[in-house]
C-alpha cells in the first residue's frame, strides 16, 4: 500500500517543468513525501488500494499506447498527469493536505501551479493580454475564450438546441439544463447545481461570506454578479444596448435574453407541460409549480418562495429597504422594475411598439394588452356571465358587478378596490398627496396615468375613436362608456331596485339613493352630499359665484 503512494508521488514529481528554476521545489518535495506518509496511515484509504494499484500499473502498462483509464471509474483520460490527479478524487479530498498556503488569505492548494496562479489575484498580475482590446486576464483559458468574442467563434455546439458556445466547459454546463443533471450537491441542506460555480454562491448563504464589497457604499454581496447589478444604483452605468428598442443592460447574457422577446425565440421547454422560455432560469423557475418546491423562505414571516429575485423584493418589505432613487424627483423604489418604469413618467420613453399600427407604450404589457386588440384575443373569461376580457384588469373591473366589491380597502374611508395601485392613489385624495405635475402649466395630480391625461388636453390628443360614428376622446373611460351608447350594454346593475347603468360612476351615484350615503362634506358648514356636484352648487352660496349670465 505505502509502496502505491510512493508511486503516486514519484508521478506527481514529474509535473513540474525543471529547466525553470522554482523557489518552491524543495518545499514541494518534502510537503510531498508528508503527504504520501499521511495517505499511508489512514485507514480510510485502504479500501482504494488495490484500484490505486491497478491504475499505477496501468498507466505503466499502456503509456505511450492507449489512453489512461481509471479502473474505479472507469473514466478515460490522455495523459498519466491528469489520471494520477483523478485518482485522488477517489480517495477523498479530506485525506489529502493542501501544502500551499497564501499568506493574503489563508486559501489553500493541491498543486503548486494553481498556487502560483492564484498569487496573481492578489498581485494584480494578468500576463495574457488581449491584441485586439488590450484587456487583460490572470489565466490563459479566459484568455483564449475572450480572443473568440472578437473573431465570432463558438466552435461548441449544443446538439439539443444549437446554441453555440466559446468553450467546451460551457458547452458540458449548457448541456446539463437539457438532461437535468446537477452534478454539484450542497453537503448543508443537499440542494443540487449543475455548474461549481453555482454551489459556491449558494454555500456563502450557509457560511455568511459576503466577498464582493461595494466601494460606494461598504454593502456586500455574496456573488460578483449581485455587487455589479447594486452598482448601477450608484453609477446607472448600462453598457449594452439592444438595437431594436434601446433598452440597455449591464451583462451581455442580459441583452442577448432581451432580445429574444423581438426575435420570439424560446429555446427553454418544460418537458411537464411543453412551456417554452426564453432564458434558462425562467424554466428553472417553472419547473417549481410542477414540484410545488419553494427554497425560498422568509425568516420574518415564514412566507416562502420558488424564485430567489420575488424572495429579496419581499424582504423589503420587511427591513423597508428602497434601493433605487429617483434622480429628478428623489423618490424611491424597492425594485428596479418600479424604479425604471417610473423613469419614464419624466422622460415621455415609450420603448414598447405595435408593429401593426406603429403605437408606442411605456411598458411591454400595456403593448401585449393592446396587441389583443389587432388579433381579437380575449383570454380572461367571467364565469358568471361568459364574457370575455383582453386585460386582467378589465376582467377584475367587471367582476364587481357580480361580487359588488373589491379586495383592497382604504382604512379611512372604508372605500374598497380591485388592485393595491388603484388603493394607493385613492389615499392621496386623503394625504392630498400629488408628487406628478404636468410640465406645460404646473397641475399637480396624485397618479401618473392621471397626467399624461391632463397633457392631452394641451395637445389636443384625442387618442380613442369611435369606430362606429367617429367621436374621439382624451380618456379611456368616456370612449368605453360611448361606445355602450351603440351597443346599449348597462353592465352595472342594482341589487335593490334592478335599474342597470351603462357608466360605473352612475351605478355608484344611484346606490347612494338605497345607502343614504353622503360622502362629500362641505368644510365651510357642514353639510353632507351624495354627489360632488351637489356640493359644486351648495358651495356657491358660500362664495356667492353665479356662473350663469343670461
Amino acid at each position: 500500500m505505502q509502496e502505491t503512494f510512493k508511486n503516486l508521488a514519484s508521478i506527481g514529481g514529474k509535473w513540474e517543468d525543471h529547466n525553470t528554476e522554482n523557489p518552491y521545489k524543495n518545499q514541494e518535495k518534502n510537503l510531498r513525501s508528508h503527504m504520501v506518509e499521511k495517505l499511508c496511515e489512514s485507514k480510510k484509504v485502504s479500501q482504494y488500494g488495490e484500484s490505486l494499484s491497478s491504475n499505477l500499473s496501468l498507466t505503466k502498462k499502456t503509456a505511450g499506447v492507449k489512453p489512461y483509464e481509471c479502473s474505479v471509474c472507469g473514466k478515460v483520460f490522455l495523459r498519466r498527469s491528469s489520471l494520477t490527479r483523478h485518482v485522488r478524487s477517489h480517495i477523498g479530498y479530506e485525506l489529502l493536505e493542501k501544502p500551499y498556503k497564501c499568506m493574503e488569505c489563508g486559501k489553500a492548494f493541491s498543486y503548486l501551479k494553481s498556487f502560483q496562479r492564484h498569487e496573481r489575484t492578489h498581485a494584480g498580475e494578468k500576463p495574457y493580454q488581449c491584441k485586439q482590446c488590450g484587456k487583460t486576464f490572470i489565466y490563459h483559458q479566459p484568455f483564449q475564450t475572450h480572443e473568440r468574442t472578437h473573431i465570432g467563434e463558438k466552435p461548441y455546439e449544443c446538439k439539443q438546441c444549437g446554441k453555440v458556445l466559446s468553450c467546451p466547459s460551457s458547452l458540458r454546463i449548457h448541456e446539463r439544463i437539457h438532461t437535468g443533471e446537477k452534478p454539484y450537491e450542497c453537503k448543508k441542506c443537499g440542494k443540487a447545481f449543475s455548474c461549481p460555480s453555482s454551489i459556491r454562491i449558494h454555500e456563502r448563504t450557509h457560511t455568511g461570506e459576503k466577498p464582493y464589497e461595494c466601494k460606494e457604499c461598504g454593502k456586500a454581496f455574496i456573488s460578483h454578479t449581485s455587487v455589479l447589478t447594486h452598482m448601477i444604483t450608484h453609477s446607472g452605468n448600462r453598457p449594452y444596448k439592444c438595437k431594436e428598442c434601446g433598452k440597455a443592460f449591464i451583462f451581455p447574457s442580459f441583452l442577448r435574453v432581451h432580445e429574444r422577446i423581438h426575435t420570439g425565440e424560446k429555446p427553454y421547454k418544460c418537458k411537464q407541460c411543453g412551456k417554452a422560455f426564453r432564458c434558462s432560469t425562467s424554466i428553472q423557475i417553472h419547473e417549481r409549480t410542477h414540484t410545488g418546491e419553494k427554497p425560498y423562505k422568509c425568516k420574518e414571516c415564514g412566507k416562502s418562495f420558488s424564485a430567489r429575485p420575488a424572495f429579496r423584493v419581499h424582504l423589503r418589505v420587511h427591513t423597508g429597504e428602497k434601493p433605487y432613487k429617483c434622480k429628478e424627483c428623489g423618490k424611491a423604489f424597492s425594485r428596479t422594475s418600479y424604479f425604471r418604469i417610473h423613469e419614464r413618467t419624466h422622460t415621455g420613453e415609450k420603448p414598447y411598439e405595435c408593429k401593426k399600427c406603429g403605437k408606442t407604450f411605456n411598458y411591454p404589457l400595456d403593448l401585449q394588452i393592446h396587441e389583443r386588440n389587432h388579433t381579437g384575443e380575449k383570454p380572461y373569461e367571467c364565469k358568471e356571465c361568459a364574457k370575455a376580457f383582453i386585460s386582467l384588469e378589465n376582467f377584475r373591473r367587471h367582476m364587481i358587478t357580480h361580487t359588488g366589491d373589491g379586495p383592497y380597502k382604504c382604512t379611512e374611508c372604508g372605500k374598497a378596490f380591485i388592485f393595491p395601485s388603484a388603493l394607493r392613489t385613492h389615499e392621496r385624495t386623503h394625504t392630498g398627496e400629488k408628487p406628478y405635475e404636468c410640465k406645460q402649466c404646473g397641475k399637480a395630480f396624485s397618479c401618473s396615468s392621471y397626467v399624461q391625461i391632463h397633457e392631452r388636453t394641451h395637445t389636443g390628443e384625442k387618442p380613442y375613436e369611435c369606430k362606429e360614428c367617429g367621436k374621439a376622446f382624451i380618456y379611456p373611460t368616456s370612449f368605453q362608456g360611448h361606445m355602450r351608447v351603440h351597443t346599449g350594454e348597462k353592465p352595472y346593475k342594482c341589487k335593490e331596485c334592478g335599474k342597470s347603468f351603462s357608466l360605473h360612476s352612475s351605478f355608484q351615484r344611484h346606490e347612494r339613493i338605497h345607502s343614504g350615503e353622503k360622502p362629500v362634506e362641505c368644510k365651510q358648514c357642514g353639510k353632507a352630499f351624495s354627489l360632488s356636484t351637489s356640493l359644486q352648487k351648495h358651495m356657491r352660496m358660500h362664495t356667492g359665484c353665479k356662473p350663469y349670465k343670461c
